[in-house]
């Protein structure tokens, strides 16, 4: 099985062959791409993934793909007490309602946690369907067959559902990017991808252990009470040498939360040869294949579904009398079916000039539907968000010659987060003046300040009343 991961413009792939119980490693390859998998035409990928590819040996046609998890939107959802009829159509609801379009543009994956105390929970997972079609060209033109599109991250933490029955949180930590996973209950619990904790200073790069250590917090404090109570443990997979140089920190600080830090080395439940070449032991694109070979279970699986072509039902051996009967029996179906469409053809016509006489009014409200539906999740007439945004800017001085702020960030339109510059301490001061002043801001914080003159700072404060309607 040859197992492919793609992370932005990069490539990794494995070649597992199962022997007798152990995977074997054929081939690796860990190569930049000159196209982006999204971006690009999908001929032009598909031609550079096939040589490297062939550069690298591998011949192997079928395919388990890991896609980005920067790719997917995620959702949670607690399930009511409703019967398990039901409970699909309340989670297409509550997608509906979460997500900006439906199944008709995204693929949905789920996955379901059950607590000890009874509870139902439910994390829905969205891919935009056009990121699927698109690569399925581009590995269409690489002369490939995916069997799976599942999440690298999901299939290095293993089976949901085979984990310990209390929570625990998964973080890999890489030289491009930080992923995270809460698994609680038999299910995935949250998922996340952390891009901003990487900071890129000329050609160098680097972990913002502080930023990770406020992203972890923000992740364990957005899940529902009943979930993060259970979250004990967390296990860290470090690739790379900038990770490695930051583990102890790392590890310090999941500790500092209350977790119990277990570092992970290989793929859990697999038996696998050693690799010679390092880091690939913990790849994505293995674990994908890895599972695949083993018959565990690819979880989350966004294949779209394929239309199987008719089978021919009709023996090669069969008698001259009963090609006579099958022969009479095929003209009389044709006849029938012909019949069968010139009664459609005429009833058709007479449905199409009853449609050219109310397309539209037809047209207007399907127009009307549409806008609702794009701007239903952000309606709320005490427009929150705004009262915040023009609360900060009071705050700060017009001409920005006293402090400027640089990133402001706003959950459920309660929390918010805001770093910039202020010309010096006193600044910094007369800023925070402001906004204790301000009757629907609590629990103001300074996060993080830094240097003199200027003053490089972070803080964070509670906007009163705020409810989650939109972002």
């Amino acid at each position: 099985m040859l197992g492919l991961s793609f992370d932005g413009n990069r490539l990794e792939a494995v070649v597992l062959k199962n022997a007798n119980g152990s995977l074997q490693a054929l081939q690796t390859l860990s190569a930049p791409l000159a196209l982006s998998p999204l971006s690009g035409d999908p001929a032009l990928v598909g031609h550079e993934i096939r040589n490297l590819l062939d550069q690298s040996g591998v011949r192997e046609r079928n395919c388990i793909v890991c896609l980005p998890l920067n790719w997917v939107m995620s959702l949670g959802a607690k399930i009511p007490e409703i019967p398990n009829e039901d409970v699909a159509d309340f989670l297409d609801i509550e997608a509906e309602r979460g997500f900006h379009s439906g199944h008709e543009n995204l693929i949905i994956a789920q996955s379901h946690l059950k607590l000890a105390s009874g509870e139902r929970f439910a994390t829905l997972m969205g891919i935009p369907r056009n990121h699927i079609e698109i690569l399925e060209q581009a590995l269409k033109a690489a002369q490939l067959k995916p069997v799976g599109f599942t999440l690298g991250l999901c299939n290095v933490v293993g089976d949901p559902a085979s984990a310990s029955p209390s929570g625990s949180l998964t973080l890999v930590v890489a030289s491009h990017g930080v992923e995270l996973q809460v698994t609680a209950g038999g299910g995935i619990a949250a998922l996340r991808s952390l891009d901003n904790v990487i900071e890129t200073e000329g050609a160098q790069r680097k972990i913002d252990v502080d930023e990770l250590s406020k992203e972890l917090r923000i992740t364990l404090g957005q899940l529902a009470p009943e979930i993060s109570g259970t979250v004990t443990t967390a296990k860290v997979i470090f690739r790379g040498e900038m990770a490695r140089q930051n583990s102890p920190e790392i590890i310090r600080r999941l500790q500092g939360i209350g977790l119990r830090v277990e570092p992970g080395e290989r793929l859990a439940e697999i038996q696998m040869a050693p690799l010679p070449v390092q880091d690939m032991a913990l790849s994505y694109a293995l674990a994908g294949a890895a599972r695949a070979l083993t018959s565990q279970v690819q979880m989350p699986e966004f294949l779209p579904p394929k239309v199987k072509p008719w089978q021919n039902l009709l023996s090669t051996g069969m008698s001259s009398k009963k090609l006579l009967w099958v022969g009479s029996a095929a003209g009389a179906i044709a006849g029938l079916v012909i019949l069968a469409f010139a009664v459609q053809q005429i009833r058709i016509m007479i449905l199409e000039s009853r449609w050219r006489k109310i397309q539209p009014q037809v047209a207007q409200l399907q127009d009307a539907q549409e806008q609702i539906h794009k701007f239903r999740p952000w309606y709320d007439n005490s427009v929150k968000g705004l009262r915040i945004l023009r609360s900060i800017t009071e705050a700060f001085p017009e001409d920005g010659s006293l402090a400027t702020a640089k990133t402001l960030d706003v959950k459920n339109l309660t929390t918010v987060s805001c770093t910039g510059v202020a010309r010096n301490n006193q600044s910094y001061l007369g800023l925070l003046d402001k906004l204790r002043a301000t009757s629907e801001i609590s629990d103001l914080k300074t996060e993080m300040i830094r240097g003199q003159s200027p003053v490089q700072f972070t803080l964070n404060f509670t906007w009163e009343g705020g409810e989650a309607h939109g972002n």
